[in-house]
């Protein structure tokens, strides 16, 4: 599933510019990355919800799928087209996949009050490519990566 060439934010520029340009970079993929599963309609439970071992990005819901998101957000290069630099999913590998399983499992295990009862648990991986200004070139869903 592909969506390209929409504005990220009013804010993108100075999010992407900040004094820690690659936390504002994550947090600007993370929020382009809820508004497009809001459009699916999901709803986002969680944000950088932190465990002992590390973080899950984004858990969202529709009534039936509990998603369990890993974001990835790059910058295209300069002067470079739309979808044009390093593709941001490249880099999920096992790894990754092993921890975000673990901490989803550890999530689900806390049984707090509230939680949904899933029929089908998805990991999901959205990878958001931006230009230098914050304006989304290309985002990569890919629903049931792993």
């Amino acid at each position: 599933m592909r969506a390209e060439g929409r504005p990220a934010s009013a804010s993108a520029p100075a999010a992407i510019h900040g004094s820690d340009g690659r936390r504002s970079l994550g947090a600007l993929g993370e929020e382009i990355a809820a508004a497009h599963l809001r459009r699916l309609d999901f709803a986002i439970l969680a944000r950088n919800v932190r465990a002992r071992h590390g973080e899950i990005d984004l858990i969202a819901w529709d009534g039936s799928v509990l998603a369990f998101v890993e974001v990835k957000a790059r910058r295209a290069s300069s002067g470079a087209g739309a979808g044009a630099g390093p593709d941001p999913l490249a880099g999920l590998g096992m790894r990754q996949r092993v921890r975000l399983r673990r901490l989803a499992a550890a999530w689900l295990a806390e049984g707090l009050a509230g939680r949904p009862t899933a029929r089908t648990i998805r990991f999901d991986a959205i990878g958001v490519t931006v230009d230098r200004h914050g304006r989304l070139l290309r985002l990569e869903h890919l629903a049931g990566a792993w």
